[in-house]
C-alpha cells in the first residue's frame, strides 16, 4: 500500500506540469480559432463603441500574455474561470453535467467490457468454428462504424421505427413521481446512447481477447495444465489471466476515448453532459469554458492511465510499484 501510495503521488507531480502545458496550449489554440466571442454576446448589429466596451468588460482587449498569465494566475487558486455566455462559474457549470457524462461512459464502458471479454473468450474456446468466423467478421465491421453512424442507424429502427425506446433526453418531461420510477426512465433513456458509445470497444476488445486467449492457449504451461487433466473451464480461466494484460491496455485508452467521444453521442441523442456542453460552448466562443473542458478531459486522461497502471499489478504479481 505504500508503494502504491509513492506512485500515486509520483503521477500526481509529473502530472502538474502536464496539464499547465494542457492548459498554455489551448488557451493559444483557441485564441487564435477564427471567431469573436464578442459578437456572439453582444449580437451582429452594434457600433464599433459598444463591442469594444464589450471587450474590454471581458477582459479580451487586453495583450495575450497578459491574458494568459491572469487566467494561469486562477488556475493556480484552483478557479476554472467565468463562463462568458452563461455568466456562471465554470467548476459549477463542469460539476452540474459531469453525472449525465460519468452515467453515459460508465454504462458503456461496462457494456464494452462484459460483452466484449464475454464474446472474445466463447470465441476463443471455439476457434475455427463458424460462429467463430461470423463473429470474427461482425467484430471487423463494428469495430469501424462510426459512432455518430451507429448512434442515427440506432435511432432509425429502434426509436423511430420500432419504438422501443425513447428517441432523445435523458428522462421524459414530466419527469415520473417517485425515485425508482426515475432510475428505471433514465435506465430507458439509456439504452440507444450505451449501445451506440459502446459498439466500436466492443468490437475492438473482443477481437483482442479472442487473439490473446489463442496464443496464450497455446504455451507449454497450458499444455502442460491439460496434460494434468484440467476441465476445459479452468484451462480458459487460467489462460485469460496472462491474456487479459495487453486487453486492458487497450480498455485504458477507451475509457477515455468513451468520455471524449461522448461528445457526438451525446449530440445525437440530446444527452445532457459535458459533450453538450462542450458543442455550445464551441459554437458561442466561450473560452472559459473550452479550456475548463480541454482541462477536464485531460485530467481524466491522466485519472484513468493511473488506473490502468493499478490494475496492473492486481492482475499481475510480478509487476510492482517501487
Amino acid at each position: 500500500m505504500l508503494l502504491l501510495l509513492r506512485f500515486a503521488g509520483r503521477r500526481m507531480v509529473t502530472a502538474l506540469p502536464m496539464l499547465a502545458a494542457v492548459a498554455v496550449v489551448t488557451f493559444l489554440l483557441v485564441r487564435l480559432a477564427p471567431g469573436d466571442p464578442v459578437y456572439v454576446l453582444a449580437g451582429e448589429g452594434g457600433t464599433p463603441a459598444y463591442y469594444a466596451l464589450v471587450r474590454q468588460r471581458l477582459g479580451l482587449d487586453r495583450p495575450l500574455p497578459e491574458q494568459l498569465a491572469r487566467y494561469l494566475a486562477t488556475l493556480a487558486r484552483g478557479d476554472l474561470g467565468w463562463s462568458l455566455h452563461q455568466q456562471r462559474p465554470v467548476g459549477a457549470l463542469i460539476v452540474e453535467r459531469l453525472p449525465a457524462t460519468l452515467v453515459l461512459a460508465g454504462a458503456a464502458f461496462l457494456l464494452a467490457t462484459a460483452a466484449g471479454l464475454g464474446l472474445g473468450v466463447w470465441a476463443a474456446a471455439r476457434a475455427g468454428s463458424v460462429v467463430d468466423r461470423l463473429l470474427l467478421v461482425t467484430a471487423t465491421v463494428g469495430s469501424s462504424l462510426p459512432v455518430f453512424w451507429t448512434g442515427l442507424l440506432l435511432v432509425l429502427v429502434f426509436a423511430w421505427h420500432l419504438h422501443w425506446v425513447p428517441v432523445q433526453g435523458m428522462m421524459a418531461a414530466p419527469a415520473p413521481d417517485t425515485a425508482a420510477a426515475r432510475v428505471l426512465d433514465v435506465l430507458h433513456h439509456l439504452v440507444l446512447p450505451a449501445c451506440a458509445l459502446a459498439l466500436q470497444p466492443l468490437a475492438s476488445v473482443s477481437r483482442l481477447m479472442r487473439l490473446k486467449l489463442l496464443e496464450a492457449l497455446a504455451e507449454p504451461y497450458i499444455v502442460t495444465a491439460r496434460a494434468k487433466g484440467l476441465s476445459q473451464g479452468r484451462v480458459l480461466a487460467h489462460a485469460a489471466r496472462n491474456a487479459l494484460l495487453p486487453v486492458l491496455t487497450v480498455m485504458g485508452g477507451y475509457a477515455q476515448m468513451l468520455v471524449s467521444g461522448a461528445v457526438l453521442t451525446e449530440t445525437v441523442f440530446a444527452w445532457p453532459g459535458l459533450g453538450r456542453l462542450a458543442l455550445d460552448a464551441t459554437l458561442t466562443r466561450d473560452y472559459p469554458l473550452i479550456l475548463g473542458l480541454v482541462l477536464t478531459g485531460a485530467a481524466s486522461t491522466v485519472a484513468l492511465h493511473w488506473l490502468t497502471d493499478v490494475l496492473y499489478g492486481a492482475i499481475d504479481p510480478r509487476i510492482t510499484y517501487g
